[in-house]
């Protein structure tokens, strides 16, 4: 590569990476330092060296366009694996040659830096967050959110003198398939939802002291603003976090998510400012969102009934999560988090079970119900306990009469 045997990427490895710098910066991510810190020139390794030199040898015309389509693939998953800056390089050398693809190379390129440093992914998982639910003053999120604002309007260049900005699904699309730390990505998706959950409640509210609910015409209000409307971007915040999860890992990162990562998360202890403390309304907002996003997961997962092959999995990883649910309610299990978070994910978990997958209560121990139905008397919750022992079929009967007796309903 030094400029002999191979043309040079000297000349457009700088202008490349500026270009990486420009569409991270306008998709909400602040560009992390990948350098190794040493002065020697920028090399490929020699697996990718000779791939590229293959390829670059190639004519770019009809005839040789289907093997480039193809080598293009293959170059490209390859210099996504290999130390940074492996794919700025092919990018550099490959614009040299065919300047018309330019603006695609350092596309290419920038979804590399995801895969070389966490810090840009979570950045990136912000980015995605804030732009669907419209809490963020960036260009992409301008529009008030939603799918639009998620996708964009797809790969655009030479727009406005330039490449447009490209939206951070769009981004996050093209780089999920290598990223290598499953688990990280979990915790951390369970992080942001948290935190836009937070943003919702505040962004909402004025800044004041939060003012009790009050019953109004329009249904209830908290503030100023319907406790209705924070509850539907909470649940599209929980949509996006499991469609993450389930795009991210498939059937396996779900599981984990529920028999591991969930439980580990209400154990922990966890900081909340006082003012949460006190009115609670971002802490039950938090657990009601960990409802729909742990339901949502499952269902991507294994379906709401037994008619796919994944939902021979579902009884024993659900029976898992049950038993911890019942476990924590008898009180053997400590909890770090807020109690009214708890509450309301364990009300918010168990209705949208009764409620919309009737099949997975059937396939819970009839002991683990029994349980969770006396924890969530404890919880002043005695319909959602009766409805609970009724989906759980005959095995249930008794406990349900007893109930209905005991209640005097």
């Amino acid at each position: 590569m030094n400029g002999t045997d191979w043309p040079s990427p000297a000349a457009n490895l700088l202008n490349v990476e500026e270009q990486i710098k420009k569409i991270l910066a306008a998709t909400g991510v602040d560009v992390p330092s990948l350098a190794s810190g040493d002065s020697s020139p920028a090399t490929l390794p020699l697996p990718l060296a000779a791939f590229t030199s293959l390829t670059i040898t190639y004519k770019v015309d009809r005839t040789s366009e289907r093997f480039l389509n193809l080598a293009g693939q293959t170059l490209e998953c390859l210099a996504a694996g290999c130390p940074w800056p492996s794919m700025p390089i092919v990018a550099s050398l490959w614009t040299q040659k065919a300047k018309r693809w330019t603006d695609f190379l350092i596309f290419s390129a920038s979804r590399t830096v995801f895969l070389h440093n966490n810090d840009a992914l979570v950045q990136l998982l912000k980015s995605c967050f804030t732009a669907t639910l419209g809490i963020s003053n960036s260009p992409i999120s301008c529009s008030g959110g939603g799918v639009g604002a998620l996708l964009g309007h797809g790969y655009k260049s030479h727009f406005c003198g330039g490449m447009c900005p490209v939206a951070p699904g769009i981004l996050y699309l093209r780089a999920y398939r290598s990223i290598r730390d499953m688990v990280f990505l979990t915790e951390e998706i369970v992080s942001i939802l948290m935190n836009s959950v937070r943003d919702i409640a505040c962004g909402t509210q004025p800044r004041g002291r939060l003012e009790k609910l009050k019953a109004t015409k329009d249904g209830m209000k908290y503030g100023k603003v319907s406790l209705a409307a924070s509850m539907s971007r909470v649940k599209l915040a929980a949509a996006l976090g499991a469609s993450f999860v389930w795009l991210s890992g498939g059937l396996m990162l779900v599981q984990l998510l529920i028999k591991e990562t969930l439980p580990s998360w209400f154990i922990s202890v966890h900081r909340t400012n006082q003012q949460e403390n006190s009115d609670g309304m971002v802490s039950m907002l938090g657990g009601y969102a960990l409802a729909y996003f742990a339901v949502l997961c499952g269902a991507f997962a294994w379906g709401v009934d037994s008619s796919s092959s994944a939902s021979k999995r579902r009884q024993k990883v659900l029976g898992v999560h049950m038993e911890f649910l019942a476990s924590a309610l008898d009180g053997k299990i400590s909890l770090g988090c807020d109690s009214a978070t708890w509450r309301a994910y364990v009300s918010g978990f168990v209705s949208l079970m009764v409620g919309c997958t009737p099949n997975w209560v059937l396939e819970v121990d009839v002991g683990v119900l029994k349980r969770l139905s006396n924890g969530l008397r404890q919880l002043n919750e005695e319909e959602l306990a009766l409805s609970l022992l009724g989906a759980g079929g005959v095995g249930t009967m008794g406990a349900a009469a007893e109930l209905i007796i005991d209640s005097g309903m």
